[in-house]
């Protein structure tokens, strides 16, 4: 099969497209003729290091929509040309290639209303939005929620599953994404390099602070948020924790949330694997139902994935990248 290949650690601005053996489904696998797939950050992050648990030459990708080519042996709800999304484990070999394989526990069914390109923009930013609101946050207890990085790939799913969740919505987005962020749904958008968010945020909260906050930037960025959160609120953080330190015990009782969707993988705990599919099916549904819009921006080849990711790595994208394997 035809795939992109790394090579080495920190060579993914280099990578070429090269013939290599296509994937065996093994027990409780299927083999996915890959159809589109989509780029994400953890991409160039994990390339530039590299991972200890691969073996080179490495594909990347971890978000893959297409047809299933093979079913491995043990499994019965699954069939050959089955239309399927799947989110990827990292330390795998992922789906920047003609052919992938997965767990057959950890797919979703694609409606026929949507198409691989829309639903291969789903899982690892969507998923990640959903876990952080559906699996993490008492969303029946929170009104108001910040999303930081409005404009990105979590946070717009972020904004948009808030919204549909009948929430009050603030985000944060440099000034030209404003626009961009309003229309997927949010009430408020602050411009975090001219504005004081922290003065902002109390005025739309008439000085409460926000009940929820999801931190999508940095470790610093949500330790500096921890002053925008309510009593008894929380915070969810995808890119590091924040300083626990900088909340006092016995003031503002705030409840921290780590997400790190592609560790599911990674526990051997197959409940946890299962709902992999059951989020993925329970996001399908609502991009169905039009509530939700997979915020594909541009549409690319294969052998145009190096370019869009350095584009991704300076952190200036909106929205989602996806590759269409038949562009």
């Amino acid at each position: 099969m035809k795939a992109l290949l790394l090579h080495e650690p920190n060579t993914w601005r280099e990578m070429k497209i090269e013939e290599m053996a296509k994937p065996v489904a093994k027990k409780g696998e299927v083999v996915v003729k890959v159809e589109a797939a989509s780029l994400n950050p953890v991409d160039y992050k994990t390339a530039t290091n590299g991972n200890p648990s691969w073996v080179y030459p490495h594909i990347l990708g971890l978000d893959v929509a297409g047809t299933i080519e093979e079913v491995g042996e043990g499994i019965t709800e699954w069939k050959k040309g089955d239309r399927v999304v799947y989110h990827g484990d990292f330390n795998k070999k992922g789906g920047y290639a003609e052919y992938g394989v997965t767990t057959a526990h950890t797919i979703s069914r694609i409606p026929d209303s949507i198409t691989f390109v829309e639903a291969a923009a789903l899982p690892t930013a969507g998923y990640t939005a959903y876990q952080a609101l559906f699996r993490k946050l008492p969303m029946n207890a929170i009104d108001t929620i910040l999303i930081h990085g409005g404009a990105g790939g979590v946070g717009g799913f972020g904004i948009q599953l808030a919204k549909a969740a009948g929430k009050t919505v603030i985000s944060t987005a440099s000034a030209h994404n404003h626009e961009y962020v309003k229309s997927l749904g949010a009430d408020y958008v602050i411009d975090y390099r001219e504005e004081d968010v922290k003065a902002r945020v109390m005025e739309i909260t008439n000085e409460r602070g926000v009940d929820a906050l999801l931190d999508t930037v940095s470790r610093d960025n949500a330790t500096a948020s921890l002053d925008l959160i309510a009593y008894n609120g929380h915070i969810a953080h995808i890119a590091g924790a924040p300083d626990y330190t900088k909340v006092k015990p016995f003031t503002k009782v705030i409840s921290f949330h780590e997400v790190a969707l592609n560790a599911i993988h990674h526990n051997h705990d197959e409940i946890a694997e299962r709902d992999l599919a059951k989020m993925g099916d329970e996001f399908l549904q609502l991009v169905q139902e039009k509530k939700v819009s997979p915020l594909v921006e541009r549409v690319i080849s294969l052998s145009e994935v190096p370019q869009a990711l350095a584009e991704l790595s300076e952190r200036h994208v909106k929205g989602k990248i996806v590759v269409d394997m038949n562009k």
